[in-house]
C-alpha cells in the first residue's frame, strides 16, 4: 500500500536554514547528561569514551550534511536544532562511520567530527557527546576509497587514493582527540584500491583486474604473509562478524581470530553471475544497518544480493522495478530498503524480495537531475535525502512507510550522514 506524502505545513526559517514539519513527537526527550570522561578516558571503563566526552543515557542522533559549497551542518534529530560546524572545500564524495565524515575534495580527505557516537559492546552500548570539530586534511591524489570500522575511537580507518595509489591507514583513536595520524603510508601504483581495517591489521589491495590480490599487513605496514585472490575487488563493508571485501568471484570475509589476520571466501551460488553462466551482476557496494551481520548489494539489473556474514551465505533475490540503491535493516522481519528509480522508497520482504510497503516518489527531480540521494537504515527509522528537493526526510519503515518527520533545507544537502549511531 502506497503511504501518502507529509501533509504541506508552512515552513518558518530557522537561523541556520533547517525546519521540521512533523506528523508526530519526537523521538525521545533530551538524553540525561552523565559523566565526563578524565583525563585517562576511563568514564565507562574506556568504553568509547574520551577525554572531555560526555556520556549519555540515549544516543544523540543527527543528521550531519555537507552542500556543494563544503558548508557543513548538523540537524540535532531529538530537539530539531540546527548547528553550521564550518566548512571544509568542495566535495566530490563523502563517507562515514556513524561519528565522522569523510570529505573528498581538490586536496585529499578532510575529516569531521560529528561530535556524537555510539560505542557497540555487543550486550550493550554506550553514547557519548563532545564538541564537533574540523580535523584537517589527510594529503592525497585522486578519487578516494575509505574503509571504516564499527568503532570511532579506536582501531583504524583505511584510505586509498587513486590518483598516486597511496595506501593511507589512519589511526583512529588519535582521531578521536583531534589528530590526524597515519600508522602507515604506502606507494602503489595508480588505479582504484583498498585499505581495509581489520582489528590491529589491515588488508591492502594489489594489482587490477582479475589480478587484484589483497595483502595482510600489520598496522605498521609489515605483510604478514596473508595473500588472498580477490578478482575485481570493489564494495567493503564492516559487520558485527567480520570486514567483507567483494569479488567478482564472491566476497572474502576477514577477521582477527588468536590474534591472527584470518580470511574465508564466500563464493556466490554456482550458475548465479556471468562467470558461471548465469545473469546476476556481482555486487559492488554494500550497504546495511550498521553493525548487523547481513548486508545488500545490487546484483545489477537482475535482482538484490544479501550476505549473511553470519551463516557465510549468499541470497540472490529478484527486484521488484529498478533499483538505485538498497541497505539491509536485518530486523526481525528481515527487512530491506530500496530506492527506486522513480523516486520510491521501498520496504522490501527479505525472503522474497517482494514490496511490503511504500513511498510516493519522493526523490525523483533529484534522480532526473542526477542528484544520487542517500538512504539510511536505523534501528528504528529511516533517512532519506532530497538534494534537488532540498529536503530531508524521516521515514517509519516498519508502519507503512510513513513519512514521519520532513526537514527542508536552505540548500542542497548533497552528502548527508546519519551520525551520533
Amino acid at each position: 500500500m502506497r503511504s501518502p506524502l507529509l501533509t504541506t505545513c508552512l515552513l518558518g526559517t530557522l537561523a541556520l536554514g533547517l525546519t521540521a514539519c512533523s506528523t508526530d513527537t519526537s523521538p525521545g526527550d533530551d538524553p540525561a547528561a552523565g559523566t565526563t570522561a578524565d583525563e585517562t578516558g576511563a568514564s565507562g571503563e574506556g568504553h568509547g569514551a574520551v577525554a572531555g566526552a560526555e556520556e549519555l543515557a540515549e544516543p544523540r542522533l543527527g543528521l550531519t550534511t555537507i552542500d556543494p559549497s563544503g558548508t557543513v551542518a548538523h540537524l540535532d534529530l531529538l530537539d530539531e536544532g540546527v548547528v553550521e560546524l564550518g566548512s571544509v572545500d568542495a566535495p566530490t564524495a563523502v563517507e562515514t562511520d556513524g561519528r565522522y565524515l569523510f570529505a573528498e575534495t581538490a586536496g585529499g580527505l578532510e575529516v569531521v567530527d560529528s561530535g556524537v557516537w555510539t560505542w557497540d559492546h555487543g550486550d550493550h552500548f554506550h553514547y557519548y557527546r563532545a564538541d564537533p570539530r574540523l580535523l584537517g586534511t589527510v594529503e592525497g591524489d585522486g578519487a578516494a576509497t575509505v574503509a571504516t570500522t564499527n568503532l570511532s575511537t579506536s582501531g583504524s580507518t583505511g584510505v586509498h587514493f587513486a590518483g598516486s595509489g597511496d595506501a593511507v591507514l589512519l589511526d583512529t583513536e588519535a582521531l578521536s582527540r583531534g589528530e590526524l595520524r597515519e600508522r602507515f603510508r604506502l606507494d602503489g601504483e595508480p588505479g582504484t584500491g583498498m585499505v581495509v581495517p581489520v582489528g590491529s591489521y589491515a588488508l591492502v589491495t594489489e594489482g587490477r583486474g582479475e589480478a587484484t590480490t589483497l595483502v595482510g599487513r600489520t598496522a605498521d605496514g609489515d605483510e604478514t604473509g596473508l595473500r588472498e585472490a580477490c578478482p575485481d575487488a570493489s564494495g567493503t563493508i564492516t559487520t558485527r562478524v567480520g570486514a567483507v571485501v567483494g569479488c567478482s568471484d564472491g566476497a572474502l570475509l576477514a577477521t582477527v581470530a588468536d590474534d591472527e589476520l584470518v580470511v574465508e571466501r564466500i563464493p556466490y551460488p554456482a550458475g548465479s553471475t556471468p562467470s558461471s553462466g548465469g545473469t546476476a551482476a556481482p555486487a559492488t557496494a554494500f550497504d546495511n544497518r550498521e553493525g548487523r551481520p547481513t548486508v545488500a548489494g545490487l546484483a545489477g539489473s537482475a535482482g538484490v544480493w544479501l550476505l549473511d556474514t553470519r551463516a557465510r551465505a549468499w541470497t540472490l533475490l529478484p527486484a521488484p522495478t529498478p533499483l538505485v540503491t538498497v541497505t539491509a535493516v536485518d530486523d526481525a522481519d528481515q527487512r530491506l530498503l530500496a530506492l527506486a528509480r522513480d523516486g520510491r522508497v521501498l520496504v522490501l520482504d527479505g525472503a522474497t524480495g517482494q514490496v511490503v510497503a511504500e513511498t510516493a516518489p519522493l526523490v525523483a527531480d533529484s534522480l532526473a537531475a542526477g542528484r544520487t540521494p542517500t538512504l539510511i537504515a536505523d534501528q528504528q527509522r529511516a533517512y532519506l535525502s532530497a538534494p534537488v528537493e532540498g529536503r530531508l526526510y524521516e521515514i517509519d519503515a516498519a508502519d507503512g512507510a510513513r513519512i514521519a518527520r520532513s526537514f527542508e533545507t536552505a540548500g542542497e544537502p548533497a552528502f548527508v550522514a546519519e551520525t551520533g549511531r
